[in-house]
């Protein structure tokens, strides 16, 4: 961790000090009605050793301006011009930033310039982030899912979403969101009212106020996140990797699907997909390469010893089906067999320590959809079927090429936990041990916990979710969760931590390389 890691918000900005403004000439009054207006703040993400993409938002057609530092005062920041903030792109604009390898710590700036008239310039918003750097150090990280979900929306006499700010202040290097990042199929209501006689009044806007089809409305819905000052404070200090799950576009979606929902005037899940994702990609810090633009899934490394594999289980899904199918049926694809294969190929290529599964799903955790599955698992706990084969490939090559050092985290399934996988308890031995952590959700509703299929031997080691026959419990009652990684920089032990909306350590698992099981 870097030593000097503060609260920097604000630094800076009186009375215009340091910053850089570009003012009218003397004698010309500029229109404030021309001035630009920041709507919902700035993010970092998809840091890399040189680079990171930095992101924000104005409220009409303009240009992003962009001033690069190594401190505070943005002394002999470096200015870019960056792109125009356009109604095609959702007036989003974001810049990949490269050069920034001998920064350890990066300062940036954002202000936005209308368009014809270069003296009328939002007012600045400022950022943060960390790099990775090129020798060993220790690094933290968070991670969790689930914003925004099963009518709980913000709620700003509760303090909005408070654990945004309970995570910034783990001072953490980067923040992994595994999905459903909105809800595009959850409206809210303006109040709900609660077991304990309370009431919990939601912020709302128009597009909260309907379920999602056109590409305005799923940006509606990353705007409507970005209302909570939490979440802003949050952004601006903390870089994001972002992966989507399922209610980026609708609940348990899969490509070809047709809805049955009297909600959707629009039934053509593909098409809703096709919008949300580009919805998805505009609001969230995350690089588009030229080669596959619209790719979700990726691999990032973070300094010497730790590298993050970031999966896509929705893209290249079947149908949810009973999730009984034999290895080579078409029917049985969850991460399809070219995501296997390359990430098969990115494990046994990588030289890092600590080689971390992003994962959309747990592995062992039975996730119904109706009578069909949505997850991986099945609920036989016998020999690989369906999806499952997938996974058994997958671990059967990280065992035969004796990848170490393998941990996978998710969220999805709205409670905390920690499992061990050992073949020793598996109906499908040909594996190494493995653990998998589970914590969330971000500011959702409450479930679990989940039933476990013996396929791969999981065990629970901790789990913490509402008691039997509670469900969807308000963020109010606590029941929300993030994990926390810790890699020491001399020991190179890998310490996970899951942890509630206060910061309370609930369980602490601490791996040691080589003897990660």
């Amino acid at each position: 961790m870097q030593p000097t890691r503060r609260q920097f918000l604000g630094l800076g900005l009186k009375a215009g000090a340091g910053l850089g403004l570009i003012t009218a000439a003397p004698g010309i009054v500029l229109a404030e009605s021309r001035r630009p207006v920041i709507t919902s703040g700035v993010m970092s993400g998809d840091v890399g050793t040189d680079r990171a993409i930095i992101w924000s938002r104005a409220d009409r057609p303009s240009r992003m301006l962009l001033d690069i530092a190594d401190n505070a005062a943005f002394n002999n920041a470096r200015t870019l011009q960056g792109p125009t903030a356009l109604p095609a792109s959702g007036l989003t604009a974001k810049l990949d930033v490269t050069g920034l390898a001998d920064l350890p710590e990066v300062f940036y700036r954002v202000r936005f310039a209308a368009l014809g008239d270069d003296r009328a310039v939002s007012e600045p918003a400022i950022g943060r982030l960390v790099m990775p750097g090129r020798s060993r150090r220790s690094v933290r990280f968070v991670w969790s899912g689930d914003t925004v979900g099963q009518g709980w929306g913000i709620d700003e006499s509760r303090g909005g979403m408070r654990i945004y700010d309970t995570m910034l202040k783990q001072s953490p290097d980067f923040f992994l969101h595994f999905g459903d990042t909105i809800y595009a199929d959850g409206p809210l209501e303006e109040s709900v009212n609660l077991e304990d006689g309370s009431v919990w009044r939601n912020r709302m806007t128009d597009a909260k106020s309907k379920v999602a089809e056109t590409l305005d409305e799923y940006r509606g819905q990353y705007l409507y996140n970005l209302l909570d000052d939490n979440l802003k404070r949050f952004n601006a200090e903390v870089p994001m990797y972002a992966q989507w799950d399922d209610h980026e576009t609708v609940n348990n979606w899969y490509p070809g699907e047709i809805l049955d929902d009297p909600r959707y005037t629009e039934k053509n899940v593909s098409l809703l997909a096709a919008r949300a994702r580009r919805a998805f990609l505009e609001s969230m810090p995350i690089r588009q390469r030229p080669e596959a633009p619209e790719m979700i899934r990726r691999r990032f490394t973070y300094g010497p010893e730790l590298e993050v594999f970031m999966l896509d289980m929705r893209t290249y899904r079947a149908a949810n089906s009973t999730n009984t199918q034999g290895a080579d049926d078409p029917a049985s694809s969850l991460m399809g067999a070219r995501q296997v294969d390359d990430l098969i190929a990115a494990l046994k290529a990588s030289t890092a320590t600590w080689k971390i599964i992003a994962s959309d799903m747990p592995v062992g955790l039975v996730v119904a959809d109706g009578e069909h599955f949505e997850a991986v698992a099945n609920g036989e706990g016998g020999a690989p079927s369906g999806r499952e084969h997938e996974i058994a490939r997958l671990l059967k090559a990280i065992h035969d090429n004796a990848i170490a050092n393998v941990v996978w985290l998710t969220a999805d399934v709205h409670y905390t936990a920690a499992h061990h996988y050992a073949p020793e308890r598996a109906s499908f031995q040909q594996f190494t041990p493995f653990w998998e952590f589970v914590s969330g959700p971000l500011h959702a509703g409450t479930f679990g916990p989940n039933t476990l299929d013996a396929t791969f031997g999981p065990e629970v080691v901790f789990q913490k979710a509402p008691a039997d026959g509670r469900a969807n419990l308000p963020p109010s009652e606590g029941f929300q969760f993030f994990g926390q990684v810790d890699l020491d920089g001399d020991s190179l032990a890998l310490t996970v931590t899951l942890k509630d909306t206060e910061g309370n350590s609930l369980h602490q698992q601490v791996l040691t390389p080589q003897q990660a099981s």
